[in-house]
């Protein structure tokens, strides 16, 4: 099998005619999004995007609408100026709906309070003083080192409120993470809190940001420190100030300064496997466009819903789905501090019937994760309020979608499986809840506006029920606007291999009626003796089985086979007895061979007690491989829990080879 042939494999579940979900008549009535959504955009994809930037306030309206001439360096809207905290706040106020609750805030410990978007413009404004105060200017970087906080987000429509440019970084990050991000993009400032709570315990924030700045040489001229937890921190004189004093000693009114549409927003870190990390740059216009266009469309948002988007703020679902999509939109959401199952595995499910919560949107681990405990902890709670479920993070199975919709939706709620990245700012294939049949574990059609494409590796589009790899051909609002400080790489990255065309590394399949499937990273899909394999897709395998909760697949280096499949399982809990009594190991690998093929045959099939997952509820399949490969387990600063990875390299139990 040549590699263009393997890149193309026909893979079942395209083939296989699947049941739909069509939305019900009572689930469409109410709606704000057009019918004829998909038909505007398609017909005039410009004139599309112009009119849902016509959606914000403009302080000068804008007259041209997208300006290609120096691709992949996209300007959107330029001669337009507006800003980002007024459209966040300022004008919800105006129009008299300051008294509406923007925050239903729940902390770890259990505390809460609520923030109308009076209070968070007043917080904001007086920030912007604060900022402004320490000598913080349009263009500086500002690194913001948070919990998930109220505050976290009056920081950064602070700095988007004076034009400083945010770089939030994961509260979850190493020192030396720090530094190489404030190092990197030059930052002024650093605000960070003595503490996070986390699973009954104080992560030290303070201290790691003490420790990244221990060595001279970084561009940080103040420290600002919010007091979260009752924790102690060092103090370091005529550097340090405390955030609720400089807070308290602020005026509250703020008059903003409109930027143009391209002044920059943020900059966010992502990590590789290999090489530093890069640092998106996203501007102000396009990017809140399409973050608000798509909150709205994406989840059918209505006047009366009650959001609640479960990652965290120093990732871009939190950047975009969390603040600015949301507040754009005057929505009320919820935000929650801490950990999913701290106390119990209750916890999120006691918010949801609290606070009435309508659209409910998480990552697919952490479903996976809650079927793992089974249904008795769900269903002792009332989410009849639920309406809408979202998915986001990578791939969902069919049979978590399944579950998901069942067990948290009540059997009726649309489950809308969002794909996009860091790169691309906002959504980018999603389906419309209120006019699309769903399919269990489909994300369907390219948002409004996006034009999207699977081909080959030749350059050929794919056939439906074939699989490629996945590519944006034509410019968005969303898009980054290059790394910071290194175009080349941006070009390099993401638009060098086929030339014209994003590819930021993911593979999608397409089925027989055009829809399409996401089956993550493409260093996510083996070469297995010249077959051609989706981790994904044996993952969706394993969980089909009645003894699997949770499943992990990396490709290993093989003599033989070239790579290897290696599979790390998590069982149900009420399975365990089951699966002790018969060899589970043998069953799960049999079971894969007879779903996908011989050849997908797990050559070792682990049974650990956990998956090594980010706070955001991402598995860290790269440390899996470290595993699978032998070698030494890189970094696990991101993790939840690193012990998880110590249990699982110190000698995974369960494991099988095939002889």
């Amino acid at each position: 099998m040549s590699e263009n042939e393997a890149t193309t494999d026909k893979i079942e579940r395209l083939i296989t005619p699947l049941e739909t979900h069509p939305p019900a008549p009572e689930f469409v009535a109410g709606t704000k999004v057009p019918a004829d959504l998909r038909e505007r955009a398609a017909a005039d994809r410009l004139g599309y995007w112009a009119e849902q930037a016509r959606e914000l306030e403009w302080a000068t309206p804008f007259t041209e609408v997208l300006d290609w001439s120096n691709a992949p360096f996209a300007k959107w809207f330029a001669d337009g100026e507006l800003n980002a905290s007024v459209n966040c706040l300022d004008r919800h106020v105006a129009a008299g709906r300051g008294d509406r609750v923007a925050i239903h805030f729940v902390g770890e410990p259990g505390d809460t309070r609520d923030v109308t978007y009076a209070e968070l413009h007043r917080e904001v404004q007086r920030a912007a003083n604060v900022l402004e105060s320490l000598g913080v200017t349009a263009g500086d970087r500002v690194a913001i080192y948070l919990p998930m906080i109220p505050e976290t987000v009056v920081a950064m429509l602070a700095c988007a409120r004076i034009g400083a440019v945010h770089s939030v970084i994961f509260g979850g990050f190493s020192s030396d993470a720090i530094r190489q991000r404030v190092d990197d993009a030059g930052a002024k400032l650093v605000i960070t809190a003595n503490g996070s709570n986390r699973k009954g315990r104080v992560l030290p924030l303070k201290e790691a940001v003490d420790a990244a700045l221990e060595r001279p040489g970084h561009t940080v001229e103040h420290v600002l420190v919010i007091e979260r937890p009752d924790h102690e921190v060092e103090w370091v004189e005529g550097r340090d100030l405390r955030w609720h004093d400089a807070m308290a000693a602020a005026d509250d009114v703020h008059e903003a300064r409109a930027f143009g549409a391209e002044h920059p927003l943020f900059i966010l870190y992502t990590s590789g496997t290999t090489g530093t990390p890069k640092g998106l740059l996203h501007t102000t216009g396009g990017y809140l466009a399409q973050v608000a266009a798509t909150h709205r469309t994406s989840f059918d948002l209505r006047d009366d819903d009650v959001y609640w988007c479960t990652a965290d703020v120093g990732w871009v679902t939190g950047h975009s789905y969390i603040v600015y999509g949301p507040l754009a939109n005057g929505a009320t959401q919820v935000m929650y501090e801490g950990a999913h199952d701290f106390p119990t595995l209750d916890r999120w499910f006691e918010i949801v019937e609290r606070y009435g919560v309508t659209i409910f949107y998480a990552a697919p681990t952490a479903i996976r994760g809650f079927m793992r405990s089974g249904r008795e902890i769900p269903q002792r709670h009332d989410l009849s309020s639920i309406r809408l479920l979202g998915s986001v993070g990578e791939p969902i199975n069919p049979e978590a979608w399944e579950w998901y919709r069942e067990v948290i939706g009540g059997g009726t709620a649309p489950i809308v499986d969002t794909w996009w990245q860091t790169e691309t700012g906002a959504h980018m294939i999603a389906p419309l809840p209120t006019q699309d049949a769903l399919k269990a574990g489909s994300g369907q059609k390219p948002v409004p506006g996006v034009v999207v494409e699977v081909i080959a590796e030749d350059g050929r589009r794919v056939d439906p029920g074939e699989m490629g790899l996945l590519t944006i051909t034509e410019p968005w609002p969303a898009m980054a606007r290059g790394i910071w400080g290194d175009d080349d790489r941006f070009i390099e990255t993401y638009w060098s291999q086929f030339p014209g065309r994003y590819f930021a590394g993911d593979g999608a399949g397409v089925d027989l009626d055009g829809d399409l499937w996401l089956l993550g990273r493409v260093d996510d899909v083996m070469n297995v003796s010249g077959h051609r394999l989706s981790t994904a897709e044996i993952e969706g395998a394993l969980v089909e089985h009645r003894f699997t909760a949770e499943a992990a697949v990396v490709g290993a280096a093989d003599e033989t086979t070239g790579q290897a499949v290696v599979a790390f399982v998590v069982l149900k809990e009420s399975q365990r007895e089951a699966a002790a009594e018969t060899d589970a190991v043998a069953a799960l690998r049999e079971w894969v061979g007879r779903i996908i093929g011989r050849i997908a045959r797990p050559r070792d099939l682990y049974i650990v007690d956990e998956l090594p997952k980010t706070r955001s509820g991402k598995i860290m399949r790269r440390l899996l491989k470290d595993v699978a490969e032998g070698r030494q387990v890189g970094d696990t600063s991101t993790l939840t829990d690193a012990s998880v990875m110590q249990a699982i390299a110190g000698g995974v139990a369960g494991g099988a080879h095939d002889d």
